[in-house]
């Protein structure tokens, strides 16, 4: 293998993909990046076996082939490098890297030790932009449960039927829900959970510009990112196996009120509330009167706060707490100026809406 690459295109490619390897892993070949040159492209892929990033960047290719190296050597090598970059690896992996009076050799193994790429039917897939599907992650990913006794909620549930591509994230104590109206084959619909690092890789990877081919089978999935100046990644995960909780049932029946109010307003006064909460007192009070409402935090050990924002409210007074972390979270995800939350009563989830299709439900917590 010999090719010239310039610094922009190699940063470029490792960027891409070295996020998936793993620093503690007992397979040496894990720890490398598998490199394939041929025609004018060089193609990087990193894998931990769960989650495989494939990368393909420009380069003038003297001679095809393939070798993997370790992917933090070889990324602190060419991050220090300027200009042109060549690399030759011989028969044995060891590979030479080249670029103005710096020479750098470098030990790899065997391309034919690295996992192969998982194959896909073409029966189920689906295509939307770029920044859609980043959008929809934003707004839901915050939900994800980090308890790993409950692993099928270690993930984001996607469901692909009836021409609606619907992500729901919960941890048991708060539901995000978001759906897009997408075209969908009779044959692509189905339904699975993509596991949190997966997600986090995908929304590092995933631009404003451009589509994004996913295809999925019965435990994998895959995301194929290609972008107006022809940068295409392709991210491959296995998918969380089990059967996601029926979400629909946590959804509350109709409100008695519904209060709009402005997002940006609402998220700082939550925010400075929250300084007054402890590890024991964690919640906010919100206390909606007439044309008011009041946000409280109260701890013995700490202190109090409280705080007034004029609204448009003409029921009977109603008080609901929440943990303030779990109202600020969508907030921040949001974008929309204005929001609406509906009650039923204080004892009842509240439910967090915008003028568009996301949905979001919190368990209220009790009143001290």
């Amino acid at each position: 293998m010999n090719l010239t690459i310039t610094k922009e295109q190699i940063i470029a490619g490792l960027s891409a993909v070295q996020n998936v390897v793993s620093t503690r892993t007992t397979l040496p070949i894990l720890s490398n990046v598998l490199m394939r040159a041929e025609g004018g492209h060089l193609e990087f892929t990193a894998t931990d076996l769960d989650v495989t990033v494939a990368c393909k960047v420009e380069a003038k290719v003297a001679k095809p082939g393939a070798t993997t190296l370790p992917v933090k050597k070889l990324f602190g090598i060419v991050r220090e490098l300027n200009g042109e970059i060549e690399i030759e690896a011989d028969d044995k992996n060891v590979a030479s890297i080249r670029s103005g009076s710096s020479f750098f050799k470098i030990h790899g193994l065997s391309a034919d030790e690295f996992p192969p790429l998982p194959k896909f039917k073409d029966d189920k897939k689906v295509s939307l932009p770029q920044e859609n599907i980043r959008a929809m992650i934003k707004k839901t990913s915050f939900a994800v449960s980090t308890d790993e006794s409950r692993y099928v909620l270690n993930g984001l549930f996607v469901s692909l039927k009836e021409g609606k591509m619907t992500v729901v994230a919960t941890d048991g104590r708060r539901l995000a829900l978001v759906d897009e109206e997408v075209d969908i084959s009779e044959k692509s619909s189905g339904e699975f959970i993509i596991p949190s690092k997966a997600v986090n890789e995908l929304n590092r990877l995933l631009q404003t510009t451009g589509d994004v081919e996913l295809k999925f089978g019965e435990n994998q999935a895959s995301f194929a990112l290609k972008d107006d100046k022809g940068f295409s990644v392709l991210l491959i995960t296995k998918l969380i196996e089990g059967n996601y909780p029926n979400y629909r049932q946590v959804i509350p029946g109709e409100a008695k009120e519904r209060i709009a109010l402005g997002r940006e307003e609402l998220v700082q006064a939550l925010r400075r509330a929250e300084i007054m909460t402890s590890e024991k007192a964690n919640s906010v009070r919100l206390t909606f009167g007439k044309n008011i409402l009041t946000i409280t935090a109260n701890s013995p050990e700490v202190g109090e706060a409280r705080e007034t924002i004029a609204i448009n409210y003409k029921g009977t007074e109603l008080a609901i707490a929440f943990n303030p972390r779990y109202l600020i979270d969508p907030l921040t995800a949001l974008t929309e100026d204005e929001v609406f939350i509906e009650l039923i009563d204080e004892l009842s989830p509240g439910v967090l809406k915008i003028n568009g299709p996301f949905l979001y439900v919190v368990m209220p917590m009790r009143l001290n």
